[in-house]
């Protein structure tokens, strides 16, 4: 079962664009991200829906970071991009009069359902500053990781 990594590769754009001191190109963050410039646009519109980022087109233009890192959580970028799914696991309904069936989708449907809110509660702690911390203590901590701050050269 494939799992959903859209809100990672979001995560990972914002942190690499804290990086930069000027605007970045979708050009420029696809490169990081592996993927079409297109596909950086799109992602990037519902961050810029909440006022997160903001785009400037012609020469010298890009996407600029807008929002306090103190401030931002995972849950608040996890609403930005549409809330997709936490967990990846569905209900049988082969046969929905059937009294077992009803009882397994219930017993999983709660269990989703608290672990879907439990993960939330932690993603509301977790702040984009706090995640940029953890990548310089890692990156300081040993000189070897330089070469990994662009990910994908």
């Amino acid at each position: 079962m494939k799992r959903d990594s859209k809100l990672s590769g979001i995560l990972h754009v914002l942190l690499h664009m804290a990086e930069y001191a000027t605007p970045v190109t979708s050009e420029t963050l696809a490169g990081v991200m592996q993927t079409n410039p297109a596909v950086i646009r799109r992602i990037m519109s519902g961050l810029r829906q909440r006022g997160y980022v903001r785009s400037e087109k012609g020469h010298g233009g890009g996407w600029t970071l807008v929002c306090n890192f103190e401030q931002l959580t995972l849950a608040d970028v996890w609403r930005a991009v549409g809330e997709p799914s936490l967990i990846a696991m569905s209900n049988r309904t082969d046969f929905p009069d059937c009294l077992v069936e009803q009882a397994v989708n219930h017993a999983l449907d709660t269990a989703s359902k608290e672990a879907e809110s439990l993960l939330i509660a932690r993603m509301q702690e977790v702040t984009l500053a706090r995640l940029r911390q953890d990548f310089h203590q890692d990156l300081h901590a040993s000189p070897t990781n330089l070469v990994k701050v662009s990910c994908h050269e």
